[in-house]
């Protein structure tokens, strides 16, 4: 277990360290939804790396986006980065996302992804993505999910090579939730990667950082989600994680705490409603302060036996085989955001193995996690709602 001293260095350290890499312009207001206008907000760019693309540092994660209004009044105040996937809402977030972009797709970038693993899977996938977004290309098309380098065979990279030839997709990449170290140095060495979407937050301590830096030297795109650490604004009333992070200013403070790193290009957290937008716009023109820093160190004791960072170090503990990041995951979408549906897809999603095994039935858990998340506990937690 990383003890509260180690977590105090890493804060000081990591969280305090200088932005950089930015350029900024003003923006007058625009006028918003219902009459009102978006603030003043300084927007800031970074080049996403071999891409070209002038990308806001703050970008527009859709996954869980249902107000079309909330999308069209972050183009209206700068935003230029849009991100959905194939499996999002059932498939209807990528139709919502494309409508509410119509008249404005050449001002825009958008991504999204594929969970196939045949070339003509991904393939048939890519058609449907564009078809639903009424788009002839995407910006960034990434394979979904990836947590074993194994994932880059020769036939799924060849899907790659073609949906770029065909002019469908204008960079690819992936994005992965887990063992990500690995994932982007075998991402890396493939040759055929132009970004990296990554799970990056404040509780993260200095493993992956190399792996970013490595990634951007190496010309490849990093995108940053997960920003939030679980998200928390829609925890459940009731739960532990309810209001741990949805105190004023908190979330905010994530946010920067991001982007002071040089390395990553742009974010995508998720918003849902005016509220939100405005105050992650607030994140591009605002440093991280020793406040802030402050604020992250006290969330951090709060949060960090309830919330799985993914860093895949459980590895191969259970006897049985579970893929505790992953059903984890599935808890954060329903503990965390308080999006039911989805946690509840993701975990059907999984192999029936895993779904069928119930930790309670086991005399004890032989997980020990690093990071002090009470496993064997959120595991019972996850079967129990999701089973």
């Amino acid at each position: 277990m990383i003890s509260g001293s180690t977590r105090r260095k890493f804060l000081a350290a990591g969280l305090a360290a200088p932005a950089a890499g930015l350029a900024g312009r003003s923006m007058n207001a625009v006028a918003g939804t219902q009459g009102t206008a978006t603030p003043k907000v300084e927007l800031r760019y970074r080049t996403l790396g071999r891409t070209g693309f002038k990308v806001t540092t703050v970008g527009f994660g859709c996954m869980i986006t249902s107000d079309p209004s909330v999308i069209e009044r972050a183009v209206e105040a700068g935003i230029n980065y849009f991100d959905t996937a194939r499996g999002y809402q059932g498939g209807n977030n990528e139709r919502m996302l494309g409508a509410a972009l119509k008249s404005r797709r050449k001002q825009v970038y958008i991504s999204t992804k594929t969970h196939g693993s045949s070339k003509q899977a991904a393939l048939s996938d890519l058609e449907t993505s564009l078809r639903e977004l009424g788009t002839d290309y995407v910006d960034i098309w990434y394979l979904h999910g990836v947590g074993d380098p194994g994932r880059f065979t020769a036939e799924i990279l060849d899907a790659l090579d073609t949906a770029k030839q065909q002019g469908k997709a204008r960079f690819v990449g992936l994005s992965t939730h887990s063992n990500q170290a690995a994932v982007i140095e075998a991402a890396i060495q493939t040759g055929k990667i132009d970004v990296v979407l990554v799970a990056y937050n404040f509780t993260m301590f200095k493993t992956l950082e190399p792996a970013l830096e490595a990634a951007a030297k190496a010309g490849l795109g990093v995108v940053a989600m997960k920003t939030m650490a679980g998200g928390f604004r829609k925890a459940r009333p009731g739960s532990e994680l309810h209001g741990k992070l949805s105190r004023e200013g908190a979330m905010l403070a994530a946010l920067k705490w991001v982007l002071r790193n040089p390395n990553v290009h742009t974010t995508i957290p998720s918003m849902t409603d005016m509220e939100q937008l405005e105050e992650n716009l607030r994140a591009m023109a605002e440093p991280f302060t020793e406040a802030d820093e402050k604020l992250l160190a006290q969330r951090l004791r709060e949060i960090g036996p309830l919330y799985c960072r993914g860093c895949n170090r459980c590895a191969g503990q259970c006897p049985q085989g579970l893929p505790v990041p992953e059903v984890l995951r599935c808890l954060m979408y329903a503990d965390s955001y308080g999006e039911f549906a989805l946690a509840r897809e993701q975990f059907l999603a999984l192999p029936a193995s895993v779904r069928q095994v119930r930790c309670d039935q086991c005399r004890a858990c032989a997980v020990r996690c690093p990071n002090g998340v009470r496993v064997a506990e959120r595991m019972v937690r996850a079967q129990e709602w999701l089973a």
